[in-house]
């Protein structure tokens, strides 16, 4: 067994690790695309709008509040509109309610 005694960062760790670099790229990807479809967003709803996982063809957007959630709703259209544009894939935008605890 190969041991390190020396620290090394989380950057190091994925890239031994296939399983997190796995995360970290899906976590990377979810985050682009939220930053890509950010301006479509109304000011006001951007502090409740999170990046949820990747799934194949579905990418997850935590929001905070059902009132936010319905109005959300409405953009989705917008918004795989604008992912496809720049080359994202057809894919289906879920929308789940983010838990009081996760705040």
């Amino acid at each position: 067994m190969n041991r390190r005694n020396t620290p090394f960062t989380l950057k190091e760790a994925a890239e031994e690790a296939p399983t997190l670099a796995s995360l970290m790229r899906a976590s990377r990807e979810s985050n682009e695309r939220l930053q890509s479809i950010q301006f479509l967003i109304p000011t006001k709803l951007r502090s409740v709008i999170f990046a949820g996982p990747v799934d194949g063809a579905s990418w997850c957007l935590l929001i905070d509040g059902s009132a936010a959630m319905s109005k959300v709703r409405q953009l989705i259209p917008v918004f795989q509109a604008h992912l496809a544009s720049t080359g994202v894939p057809s894919l289906e935008i879920r929308l789940k309610l983010r838990l009081a605890q996760n705040r």
